[in-house]
């Protein structure tokens, strides 16, 4: 009996828990002296169609979110009426083992007569807990249980190889699904923000030009990890906001830190991957979009996120951080002690063009080193230095946030240099926080045309004091005071100099609506524009909303 049992056994699948109640609305079946079905009485195609109607697979609320929980007698089964032989066996089955599950109010919501293929589903699921209560030695199964789950199995025979068919194509089609599915670690992450920005000033042009905006960028950032300790990364972005520079305020000392203007058109704004060597090393390969300030150089700036810290571009961190950016890049954090770390890296922004002035090498390029010391938990230092080559026609020294003769000093002839520059923070209270930067910059003309002469030099400086305030009035708020002078030419061997000093000051306040909503009203005010006292001092306010998701 016992070897019947088990070729009984081989019908069932393993599977759909819960599905053989009977709603109230009628009866598992008509009671029978035998396993002889009555043949059914004739009907009109209406009954017919009501009656397939009636008969459909399964509806289990979707507007509930119960789980079900066992119950061990078919009689706490409200729904189900015991009027035929197959309730009166499984209920005995129920009550010695414990089968049957149900929602927690007792009852199975399918608010109709079960189909044969449903009677199966409770039938199997029974079948199989009983088979684990033999094999853990749980219990022992007598003649008269064995005889009735035979009979039921060959009454069901049919239907319970029909559902093991559906659950092994299913289980084929799950398994194909996480062979080839992409990384079982994937997240799409997403920023959206929405700014009401406008500057008011006669700037460098003597008229206002510019009129108040609303627009809006969006960042969709794909993480995907297929160690569990690496990260590759794919950003998508997209926005329509203006930058607040050239031909609206005449420089660029002006621009925003979140402007993004592709027209609202989807682009790949950044993909790299980063992965650990060792325990103390980390290397990071951009193939697009390489920013050393977002790869593992760590600016030591509370204001260094477009998104939620400064509103300004030059208010973010060191300007000269910002050296030949957008392309390709690869670098190499090492942390050499708890205290102690050293980052190197190498950044080319037209690594993909094969024409000359361009590529890997022979175009702009940047090759970065920093030494980071962090003595305690509240105080960081940064000492950054940089060796950068722009090719002729293409020459950004500090990242469009100074004056246009700071990012440019020899009228675009191809030139070098050699940057210096030092960051720092310190953490005074939980609630105040001190930092700056300064950054000094040796620029050499690598060519001779018009008045610049090849060898001629130039320094350049930038430098900035932020006072920020964490958590005041709100966890997740933060307050902040800023004031500098953005990137100006102190010497130049060609003459051309920023005589005059502009200063940057900046406040602003982000307060958290929600764990998922910030937002930020600010300004910020430039005097002497373009290090030009003859220039009228410019004011940019916004009210910028950032969306997380």
């Amino acid at each position: 009996m016992s070897r019947l049992f088990w070729q009984g056994l081989k019908y069932s699948p393993t599977a759909v828990a819960a599905v053989f109640l009977a709603s109230t609305t009628g009866a598992i079946g008509q009671e029978v002296s035998s396993s002889a079905i009555p043949p059914a009485p004739a009907t009109t195609g209406g009954e017919l169609l009501q009656q397939l109607e009636e008969y459909n697979p399964v509806n289990l609320s979707l507007q509930q979110n119960e789980p079900l929980q066992q119950v061990n007698s078919v009689s706490n089964l409200r729904d189900v009426r015991p009027t035929d032989w197959a309730y009166s066996a499984i209920q005995s089955l129920a009550e010695r083992y414990g089968c049957l599950t149900a929602y927690p109010d007792g009852t199975y919501r399918g608010n109709r007569a079960l189909t044969r293929y449903e009677f199966a589903a409770g039938l199997d699921a029974c079948l199989n807990s009983i088979q684990r209560l033999i094999q853990e030695s749980a219990s022992q199964i007598g003649a008269t249980d064995l005889s009735s789950i035979r009979r039921l199995q060959e009454e069901f025979a049919a239907e319970l190889a029909t559902l093991r068919a559906r659950v092994d194509g299913l289980e084929v089609r799950t398994a194909e699904l996480e062979a080839n599915q992409f990384s079982t670690t994937a997240k799409l992450k997403g920023e959206s923000i929405f700014a009401v920005t406008d500057s008011f000033g006669d700037g460098v042009f003597g008229t206002d030009r510019s009129e108040t905006t609303f627009a809006q960028r969006t960042r969709l950032n794909i993480d995907a990890s297929f160690t569990g300790e690496d990260l590759l990364k794919t950003r998508l972005d997209t926005g329509n906001i203006p930058g607040f520079r050239g031909d609206i305020t005449g420089t660029n000392m002006t621009r925003l830190s979140f402007d993004s203007n592709t027209n609202n058109e989807f682009r790949l704004g950044k993909l790299y991957y980063r992965f650990p060597l060792s325990d103390k090393a980390r290397i990071q390969i951009d193939a697009i979009g390489a920013e050393s300030y977002e790869m593992l150089f760590d600016p030591y700036s509370p204001l260094q996120s477009s998104g939620t810290g400064a509103i300004s571009r030059f208010g973010r961190f060191n300007p000269v951080l910002r050296q030949a950016s957008d392309g390709a890049g690869i670098n190499l954090d090492y942390k050499i002690s708890d205290q102690l770390g050293v980052v190197f890296g190498y950044l080319a922004p037209n690594s993909d063009e094969p024409n000359s002035k361009n590529g890997i090498f022979n175009g702009a390029n940047a090759a970065y080193a920093q030494l980071n010391v962090k003595p305690t938990d509240n105080i960081g230092l940064g000492l950054t230095y940089i060796r950068s080559y722009f090719p002729g026609g293409n020459v950004n020294l500090t990242g469009s946030t100074g004056s246009s003769l700071a990012s440019n000093p020899f009228s675009g002839v191809a030139t070098s240099a050699n940057t210096f520059g030092g960051q720092a923070s310190m953490r005074v209270t939980p609630n105040v926080n001190l930092s700056g930067w300064f950054g000094w910059i040796d620029a050499t003309a690598e060519d001779s045309r018009g008045a610049v002469t090849e060898g001629d030099s130039a320094k350049i400086i930038n430098w900035a004091v932020t006072l920020s305030f964490p958590d005041v009035g709100k966890k997740g708020s933060l307050g902040a005071i800023m004031v500098g002078t953005p990137p100006k030419v102190t010497d130049n061997d060609t003459g051309a100099e920023d005589l005059d000093s502009a200063f940057h000051i900046e406040g602003l306040y982000r307060y958290p609506i929600s764990s998922k909503i910030d937002i930020t009203p600010g300004f910020y005010l430039i005097t002497n524009p373009e290090h030009n006292e003859n220039n009228d001092a410019v004011w940019v306010g916004t009210l910028r909303t950032t969306f997380k998701f």
